[in-house]
This record gives C-alpha cells, sequence and structure tokens, in this order.
C-alpha cells in the first residue's frame, strides 16, 4: 500500500514545471481523451498535467528553503507553445504531446534554470529535454496520430512537489514564479 505524502519525510521529490492554466489544462484532458480511443491505456487525470523543466528527483527538506531563495527571476518574457505533436514511447508505453519543432525560447528557460541550479550546487537530471506532455500511461501506441494543436500561452513557471498516493501522484506547487509581460 502506498501511504500519502512522501515516502521519505526528510526529502520531497521536486521538479520545475510549466503549469497550465484552467483553459490549456481543458484542452490538454480532452487531447487525450481523442488519445486514449486510439491508443488505450490509462489517462492522466487532468489536475497532473504538465510539462516538466527540469526534474530534481529527491531534494533534503533542509535544501528546499535553500531552493526557493535562490531561485532568481529569469529574464525570459511570456511565450506561446503549439502543442501539435502526439507521439509514444514504447519503452515506457508513454502516450504524450509535443512540439513538432523546436521552441528556442522553452529551452531557455529550461538551460536558465539549470544554470541557475548548478549556481546552487543543487543536483538535477541533466539529460537533453523532450519536452511533452504526459496524457497516457500504458498506452498501446499505433499510428502517429495527427491532433488539433493546443495554443498554450505561457507566463510563469512552477516548483512542484510529487507526492505518491495509491491512486497516482498528486502535486503539490511549492512557488510560481511569473515570466515577464511583453
Amino acid at each position: 500500500m502506498i501511504e500519502s505524502g512522501p515516502a521519505n519525510p526528510t526529502t520531497r521529490r521536486l521538479f520545475f514545471a510549466l503549469w497550465p492554466d484552467d483553459t490549456t489544462r481543458n484542452a490538454l484532458n480532452r487531447t487525450g481523451k481523442w488519445l486514449h480511443q486510439h491508443w488505450g491505456g490509462r489517462r492522466m487525470r487532468a489536475d497532473t498535467l504538465h510539462l516538466t523543466l527540469v526534474f530534481l528527483g529527491d531534494l533534503p527538506a533542509a535544501q528546499i528553503d535553500a531552493l526557493l531563495q535562490g531561485i532568481q527571476d529569469i529574464p525570459i518574457g511570456a511565450f506561446e507553445l503549439s502543442l501539435d505533436q502526439a507521439g509514444h514511447w514504447p519503452h515506457n508505453r508513454i502516450g504524450w504531446l509535443g512540439l513538432s519543432q523546436p521552441s528556442p525560447v522553452l529551452e531557455s528557460l529550461v538551460q536558465a534554470l539549470r544554470d541557475q541550479l548548478r549556481t546552487l550546487d543543487i543536483p538535477f537530471d541533466a539529460r537533453p529535454h523532450t519536452p511533452h506532455i504526459t496524457l497516457l500511461r500504458k498506452a498501446q501506441g499505433g499510428t502517429a496520430l495527427e491532433c488539433l494543436p493546443v495554443n498554450w500561452a505561457v507566463n510563469g513557471f512552477v516548483l512542484v512537489a510529487s507526492n505518491p498516493q495509491a491512486d497516482g501522484a498528486h502535486y503539490d506547487v511549492l512557488q510560481t514564479w511569473r515570466l515577464a509581460t511583453q
């Protein structure tokens, strides 16, 4: 049985993410429902949909305050993403929605966060960033599907704590940072 809250109270499982507004979340949820009809699997709950920027993993609770105080405003303006490519990764059976074209401003945001984390000496997953939103788990996949794009006006990012529970992970937004408006 998985209990509520962090497995180890001295650590928290953390990641930085883009967190959709209600309109974007509803559009992503509709796309997940549509993909589910084609690929099966288990749909992600709407309240868990996000785009991970940097995964930190289990961070000692003693470092969280330093992290929250150390991450500075990032000199990147608000931007738009067009999530227009549905895909499936057979190795982990994930059905996802992502970008058909790279987003230089998104990658600049990821790099700026990584640079600040290095300065703070906080470890993170340094694998190449593959921007996507997980919509399905245990999906069968199949032929590539064209879908209507989900346009997302990105105006900030968040630090999230993941709490494993019996019905899947539950997320707590710990802090929000706003991007500059144009």
